[in-house]
């Protein structure tokens, strides 16, 4: 158990990015498109929506993938726009900022701890456990109850009397 030195612990939240986090994550974003110096645009200089800031959107993500929420679901006073942040998500994805995050991230694991890449393995199989009847028994709706569940007692058995039926031969 924690003892109680009378400071108080800073709740963390699900949309906290630290500094320190954010200074490593800060070069792997991919830029932002630049407008067309040589096209002509008919809305106002200044007009529209401000761009949000990158550590904003991170954070946005970062809500979403750790709560589990809906892209809809995110607070716009906190994050701003819940389009824009998913609108960032997608051309972040298809940048591949998400796995240069990740590979970056394996790297300092690796230089920190050490990862035994010899004794990695993935199981890629999802199935019942083959011992799983044996170890808890039969299902509780079941237990106790006298009839085998292979049977089927309102059906009667089918058994033809020949083998097959030829319907274009006359009988």
């Amino acid at each position: 158990m924690l003892e109680n030195t009378g400071e108080r612990m800073s709740k963390i939240n699900s949309c906290d990015v630290s500094d320190k986090f954010w200074s490593k994550v800060e070069p792997l974003i991919p830029a932002l498109e630049v407008r067309n110096t040589e096209k002509s645009y008919t809305r106002k200089a200044g007009g529209g929506r401000k761009p949000l800031s990158p550590r904003k959107i991170f954070s946005g993500i970062i809500y979403v993938l750790r709560t589990g929420c809906q892209w809809k679901a995110l607070n716009k006073e906190i994050f701003g726009s819940a389009s824009s942040i998913h609108k960032y998500f997608r051309i972040w994805l298809k940048a591949g900022f998400f796995e240069a995050l990740w590979a970056a991230g394996l790297a300092e694991y690796d230089e920190l701890e050490g990862i035994a890449w010899a004794w990695q393995s993935i199981n890629g199989s999802i199935v019942k456990a083959p011992l799983a009847l044996e170890a808890v028994g039969p299902n509780p709706t079941d237990r106790g109850k006298k009839w085998n569940k292979e049977t089927f007692t309102c059906r009667r058995k089918w058994n033809p009397v020949i083998n097959s039926r030829n319907r274009s031969s006359q009988a």
